[in-house]
C-alpha cells in the first residue's frame, strides 16, 4: 500500500488495546523521519515526565510538604494517564474492552480510595511500557524499511544528450540511467549497453556476483561491478522491486498466526471475565470484612490480570523475525505465514526451476541408421521455431540451420506435427510417437535423468533427442539438511516417472510424484497435508494452485515475479536453494520464541491474581512486576530478529556465469 492509498484517519491500536499514534512514515513517504531514538516516542516522553513529577512528589513528601506532594502526584497521574485513558474510553464507547480499561479502572479506583501516589505510579509505569512497546515495534518495522535505504540518494540519467543527476523519485519509465562501477541501481531496469557483474547479496541473499548484459533485467539496490552500464528504467522508484516487497510485507503483517490468535482468544474474554470476578470479590468481601479493603484488593486484582504481556508477546516476535528474514533474502508475508512455516514438517518441491536451474540443454541425440544428428535436430527445430516451451529453446540452441515448416499443429500434452521440406514430421514424447528401434536409447536417456523426445518423418522414427535441466549445485546439500532436521521431502514434476526418479536420486529425494499437471500437483499437496503441515515450493506461475493449497506456499526468485509474490506466503528473493533451510530454521526458532512468551505471560497472570486477591501485593508492586515482565517479553521477542547468516556456495559449486 502506498502512502497515497493509506487511510488518512486510520485508528491504530497497540497490542494492549490502547490507541496509539501511527508510526512515522519512512523517508520518502510523507517526508518524515522514522523512529530511531526511544525518546522520540510520545508515550515515552509523557511517561518520563510523569515519572519526574512522581519523583518530585516523593521528595516533597520526605520534606513534609503534603499539599505539594499531592499536587505533583495528581499531575503525574494526569500526564501518565493521558497516554491510555482517552483511548480506553473511546473503545468503551464503541463497546470494546481492553487492557487500557483495566488500568483506567485501577487508577480511578485507587484515586477514589485516596491512594493518589499509587494511581500515579500505575500511570507512570504503564505509559512508559506503552512507549517502550511502540518503540520496539517501530524499530523492528524500521529493520524492514531499511531495505529501501539500499536505493541511492542520486541517479544519473541521459536526457536530451546530457547527463543529469536526479533524485530517484524523479526517474520516469523509459529514462536511461548511467550506472558506473561501484554504484547502486536506483530502480529496476533493463540493460541497454555494457556488461558487468552485479552484487545482489543485500537484496536476494545470493552471495556470488551475477553477470549481466544487454537485455538482462536488473533490480534496485544492486551494486554494479567493474563495467559501466546504461539501463532503461522499467519502474518508478516508488514502485520498484524493493518498494513492492516492503509494501507487500507491511500489508500482510496484520494477518495473525495461530499462536497470536491463541493469545487474542485468551486476552479477549479475560478482560470482561476479570471485571466480573472483581465485582464478585467486592460483593462477597463486603459480607465478611471491611468493604474498602476488598475494593482495594479487587482493583489490584484487575491490574494483576491485565494480559498486556500476553497480547504483545507474539506481534513483537513476528515483526522482528520478518524484518530479519527480509534482510537475508526471505520475504515472509505476515506473522501467520511465519508461524505456519515453523509448523511445517513436509516439504513438496517442484522440479523445474526449483530443484533445477531451468536452463534445459540438449545432452544427446540418438539416430536411426542413415540419419545424422544435425538433420534430426534441424527437423525438430523447424517445428519448435515458434514454440515457447522450455525444451524448444534447448533444441533451437543446439540446432544449426533451421528449415522452414508449414502447417504446424500442436497436440496438447503430446507434441507437434507439420510439414518440413515436403515431409510430414512429428515431434513428441515417447508413447505418442513409438520410438521403434530407438527404444533402448530412449530408456537410457530417461534413466540418465533426461527428457526424451522422438522425431518421426513420414511415419518412421528417425531420432531421439535428450534434453536435461541440470540440478542446482546446492540441491543435494539442501535435501540432506532437510533430512537431518526430520523433514519429509517430496518432489513434484510433470516429467515421466523414469526421468523424475533419476533426478530425485541425484538430489537424494525418495518420494517422487511424476507425470503431474498443475491440478494434479494440487491433489498431491492435499494428500500430503493429511499427514501434517505441508509447504509447497515452486516458481509461483504454473505452481500457483499448489502454492495456494499448501499450508505455506514458498515461491522461488520473487524479484520481478509478481505472480510469486501474490500467490505465495513466503518468497525467496534469490534463486539459491540454501535460502530454504535458513527460512525453515528461522521460522521454527521464531515459533519457539512465540510459545515461550505466551507461556511466560500466562504463568505471570496465574501467579499475580491470587497474590493480589489475598493482599500480598499492592497496586504499585503488581504494576511494576507487569511492566518488568513486559520488558522481558519484548526483549525475548526481539531475539527473533537475530537470524543466522545464510551459508554461501563454494566457488567450485557456482556456475561459471555467476563467477567474476
Amino acid at each position: 500500500m502506498s502512502g497515497q492509498d493509506r487511510p488518512k484517519h486510520q485508528v491504530l491500536m497497540d497490542a494492549c488495546g490502547c490507541e496509539i499514534t501511527p508510526p512515522p512514515a519512512p523517508v520518502g513517504e510523507e517526508g518524515q523521519e522514522p523512529v530511531t531514538r526511544v525518546w522520540h516516542v510520545r508515550e515515552v516522553q509523557l511517561g518520563l515526565l510523569s515519572g519526574a513529577l512522581l519523583g518530585a512528589g516523593l521528595l516533597a513528601g520526605l520534606a513534609e510538604q503534603g499539599t505539594t506532594e499531592l499536587v505533583l502526584a495528581a499531575a503525574a497521574l494526569l500526564v501518565g494517564g493521558s497516554t491510555f485513558v482517552p483511548g480506553a474510553l473511546r473503545r468503551l464507547a464503541r463497546g470494546k474492552l481492553g487492557v487500557g480499561l483495566l488500568m483506567t479502572i485501577g487508577a480511578v479506583g485507587a484515586t477514589l480510595l485516596g491512594q493518589v501516589q499509587e494511581a500515579a505510579a500505575l500511570a507512570f509505569l504503564f505509559s512508559l511500557s506503552e512507549g517502550l512497546e511502540e518503540y520496539s515495534l517501530a524499530r523492528t518495522r524500521h529493520g524492514l524499511r531499511a531495505l529501501l535505504d539500499l536505493v541511492p540518494k542520486e541517479a544519473t540519467v541521459l536526457r536530451d544528450g546530457r547527463e543529469l543527476v536526479l533524485d530517484p523519485a524523479q526517474l520516469r519509465v523509459g529514462d536511461v540511467m548511467v550506472v558506473r562501477p561501484g554504484e547502486r541501481l536506483a530502480t529496476d531496469g533493463t540493460v541497454l549497453t555494457g556488461r558487468s557483474s552485479l552484487d545482489t547479496s543485500a537484496i536476494t541473499g545470493e552471495s556470488m556476483p551475477v553477470e549481466t548484459g544487454p537485455g538482462e533485467e536488473v533490480f534496485a539496490g544492486s551494486i554494479n561491478g567493474s563495467g559501466a552500464l546504461e539501463v532503461e528504467v522499467i519502474a518508478p522508484a516508488q514502485d520498484n522491486s524493493l518498494a513492492r516487497i516492503v509494501h507487500v510485507v507491511e500489508a500482510e503483517q496484520s494477518r495473525r498466526g495461530a499462536t497470536q490468535r491463541l493469545a487474542d482468544r485468551i486476552a479477549g474474554p479475560l478482560v470482561p471475565g476479570i471485571l466480573v470476578a472483581a465485582g464478585l470479590t467486592v460483593l462477597l468481601g463486603a459480607l465478611v470484612g471491611d468493604p474498602s479493603v476488598w475494593v482495594h484488593r479487587a482493583l489490584v486484582m484487575v491490574v494483576a490480570a491485565s494480559p498486556c504481556a500476553l497480547a504483545i508477546s507474539v506481534p513483537v516476535t513476528a515483526v522482528a523475525s520478518i524484518g530479519a528474514a527480509s534482510r537475508r533474502g526471505v520475504l515472509v508475508k505476515g506473522g501467520a505465514a511465519m508461524e505456519a512455516l515453523g509448523r511445517v514438517r513436509t516439504i513438496a518441491l517442484d522440479k523445474t526451476g526449483t530443484l533445477t536451474r531451468h536452463q534445459p540443454t540438449v545432452i544427446d541425440v540418438a539416430t536411426a541408421p542413415g540419419h545424422a544428428p544435425d538433420q534430426v535436430l534441424a527437423w525438430a527445430a523447424a517445428l519448435e521455431a515458434r514454440s515457447e516451451h522450455p525444451l524448444a529453446a534447448a533444441i533451437l540452441a543446439a540446432a544449426g540451420q533451421v528449415p522452414a515448416a508449414q502447417d504446424i499443429e500442436a497436440v496438447a500434452g503430446a507434441g507437434l506435427d507439420g510439414t518440413v521440406d515436403g515431409a510430414w514430421v512429428r515431434l513428441g514424447k515417447p508413447g505418442w510417437i513409438e520410438p521403434g528401434d530407438l527404444s533402448l536409447a530412449v530408456t537410457a536417456m530417461q534413466q540418465a535423468g533426461a527428457t526424451a523426445v522422438v522425431v518421426e518423418v513420414d511415419g518412421h522414427p528417425v531420432g531421439a533427442i535428450a534434453v536435461r535441466d541440470e540440478l542446482r549445485p546446492e540441491a543435494s546439500e539442501v535435501i540432506a539438511r532437510f533430512a537431518d532436521r526430520g523433514y519429509t521431502v517430496a518432489m513434484l514434476t510433470g516429467d515421466n516417472q523414469v526421468t523424475a526418479q533419476a533426478l530425485a536420486a541425484q538430489a537424494g529425494i525418495d518420494e517422487v510424484h511424476a507425470d503431474l499437471r498443475p491440478e494434479h500437483k494440487t491433489q498431491v499437496v492435499a494428500r500430503l497435508r493429511t499427514h501434517g503441515p505441508t509447504a509447497m515450493v515452486g516458481d509461483g506461475i504454473n505452481d500457483a494452485p499448489a502454492l495456494a493449497t499448501a499450508d505455506v506456499g514458498v515461491a522461488m526468485g520473487a524479484m520481478g515475479t509478481d505472480v510469486a509474490i501474490e500467490t505465495a506466503d513466503v518468497a525467496l528473493m534469490g534463486d539459491d536453494l540454501r535460502l530454504l533451510p535458513f527460512a525453515f530454521d528461522h521460522a521454527r526458532r521464531t515459533r519457539a520464541i512465540m510459545l515461550q512468551n505466551v507461556v511466560l505471560s500466562l504463568v505471570l497472570i496465574a501467579v499475580l491474581i491470587p497474590l493480589a486477591l489475598f493482599g500480598i501485593l499492592g497496586l504499585a508492586a503488581v504494576v511494576l512486576i507487569h511492566e518488568l515482565a513486559e520488558v522481558v517479553v519484548i526483549a525475548n521477542g526481539v531475539r527473533a530478529g537475530r537470524a543466522r547468516h545464510v551459508p554461501v556456495l563454494d566457488d567450485a559449486d557456482v556456475p561459471a556465469r555467476c563467477r567474476v
